[in-house]
């Protein structure tokens, strides 16, 4: 195509835009520029490239502006993803050059910085957002209330949702539009009765991608015995026996080069022997998931899902019932978290209020020394299902000592499971603790060789914090198991007038086992650094045969 000899002004462009121009000397468009608007201008998809320097932005940019002013609409007109915050901010002032002459509304949305001045301009209303990958991400996973206020897009639950906020219960084969592609709704009772998986068509009417939240997971499927915790009707064995059905006649006829996309992974709680890997195709899953053994009869089905499930963390229910009910805005959990506090502050806060201090740091910094009283669950661990299991009532007052610069991605991250009142944060982090002259606890952990040392010199004694079936897998000879998951059941394990060196896998476990004793009077606990792995490792401790276990709960 020749673009000799075109003008802005020959590409209809509305006057706002091509007075824009005018003001900032643009009267030729580039040749990206004169190939790409016609095109995007029409309503067509468009894959382009160009050197740097070309005017790539205003290639996109104008044809957008031009459909906000044609065709105003509420809620967002266009998304553009940066790959940098540079980039995005390159962008933002790109389109406000162009859109200069109009009141454009602009959401910038990046990393490294507080949320919520972002949150807040979604929030009013914006036509663009220009958004940096792991910032949206973010804001998308705070929650679907949010997200729904904040964009216009309405909820849609599965079939026979009931909600306190606006949503849609779809029927089952119930289709939306999507642009080219199309979404439809497939209801697959089971682990809940209104859980529903979503099934992508493409433009040519290909079945290709299924979203199948917690029906149907790699390597698993979702448990069913959490629904009744809410509703008391519904026995897990009701619950599994719809779970077969919907497997056999909603989910195995479907093709096999169809991708599955789960809702969970590996750590979930909402399964009992989940992948690590986050994909796989639907006829590799009919192979090697056991759920989908053509050959199962219910009853063998029933058996087999229900075999190995232990106790739901006990916010589970809560989180159901949130989910009915609807939840604060992020907004108002971020303003009442982010209060910082000066160590006099947070000690009268913690005493005032009986809130819980809970440290996110790394457990061997956390060992080093942490305020009296706290509880270790660290940020970069498997935080969400520690945190769900250690605090059962979610509406627990929380008090944080995190590293400097983290105290909004704590909350958030407490936020997205439902614990909403944190209530503040100690300003300068343990460090300013420890200059303020505060009292500080310590926890003694020591490596596999001197634990060796100890033990034999009749110091204390081992004990093992895994799960039972990471510990019927293998262990020390004469060691006993004390699980984590049932810390109220393990404590009474613990004579408090004996000393025991603690481990688990790795190091995680353990620090929260010892912390969270630390803080109801157990005061003879010795971390084991390493954990298992260390002790294995060291090849100096008698350990059982090793068997492989049947399941991961």
């Amino acid at each position: 195509m020749s673009t000799e000899n075109i003008s802005f002004a020959s590409l209809n462009l509305a006057p706002e835009i091509l007075k824009a121009l005018d003001e900032f000397g643009y009267t030729t468009p580039t040749p990206i520029q004169a190939q790409a608007i016609p095109i995007v201008l029409q309503g067509s998809d468009l894959m382009a490239g160009a050197q740097t320097g070309t005017g790539k932005t205003a290639a996109f940019a104008i044809p957008i502006i031009q459909q906000i002013i044609e065709k105003p609409q509420k809620g967002v007109h266009a998304l553009i993803l940066a790959p940098t915050r540079e980039l995005a901010h390159q962008i933002s002032d790109n389109f406000k050059k162009y859109g200069a002459t109009m009141k454009l509304r602009i959401a910038l949305v990046y990393g490294g910085v507080s949320q919520r001045r972002q949150v807040e301009d979604i929030r009013r209303g914006c036509q663009v957002i220009i958004a940096t990958p792991g910032r949206l991400l973010d804001l998308i996973q705070q929650g679907h209330i949010d997200l729904s206020a904040k964009t216009g897009a309405p909820i849609v639950y599965g079939p026979n949702a009931a909600c306190a906020f606006d949503c849609i219960s779809a029927t089952d084969g119930q289709e939306f539009k999507l642009g080219d592609v199309t979404i439809r709704v497939i209801h697959t009772p089971g682990h809940t009765m209104e859980s529903t998986c979503f099934l992508l068509i493409d433009e040519n009417g290909k079945e290709t991608s299924l979203f199948s939240g917690d029906t149907l997971f790699i390597g698993d499927v979702g448990r069913p015995d959490l629904a009744q915790k809410v509703i008391a009707d519904l026995t897990q064995d009701i619950l599994a026996g719809h779970l077969y059905d919907s497997l056999r006649n909603k989910i195995m006829p479907l093709a096999d080069d169809i991708i599955v996309y789960p809702g969970h992974g590996a750590g979930s709680a909402c399964g009992k022997n989940m992948s690590k890997e986050t994909t796989d195709t639907l006829g590799n899953q009919k192979k090697v998931n056991y759920a989908l053994n053509p050959a199962l009869t219910k009853e063998a089905f029933k058996k087999e899902v229900l075999t190995g499930l232990v106790a739901p963390p006990a916010y589970f229910p809560l989180n159901v019932l949130m989910n009915i009910k609807g939840y604060d805005s992020i907004d108002k959990v971020l303003e009442r978290g982010q209060h910082a506090l000066s160590p006099e502050g947070f000690e009268a806060a913690a005493t005032e209020t009986g809130a819980l201090i809970l440290d996110t740091r790394d457990p061997q910094t956390f060992a080093a020394g942490f305020v009296p009283n706290s509880i270790n669950i660290g940020i970069d661990g498997s935080f969400a299902p520690w945190v769900g299991t250690l605090i059962p009532d979610i509406k627990q007052e929380i008090l944080l000592v995190t590293d400097e610069g983290r105290e909004e991605e704590v909350i958030t991250r407490l936020a997205r499971v439902g614990y909403d009142f944190t209530i503040g944060y100690l300003k300068g982090g343990f460090s300013a603790w420890k200059a303020s002259g505060m009292e500080v606890d310590r926890i003694e952990s020591i490596d596999a060789a001197e634990l060796l040392k100890r033990v034999k010199a009749g110091e204390g004694e081992i004990l093992d914090v895994r799960k039972n079936s990471e510990y019927l897998s293998e262990h020390v000879i004469d060691v006993e198991n004390a699980p984590l998951d049932f810390i109220n059941d393990s404590m009474l394990k613990i004579n408090k007038n004996k000393t025991y060196f603690v481990h688990c896998a790795s190091g995680y476990r353990s620090m929260i086992f010892n912390s969270t004793l630390r803080a109801r009077g157990y005061d003879n606990l010795i971390d084991v650094k390493g954990g298992f792995k260390g002790i294995k490792e060291s090849e100096k401790f008698k350990l059982t045969e090793y068997v492989c276990p049947s399941t991961l709960l």
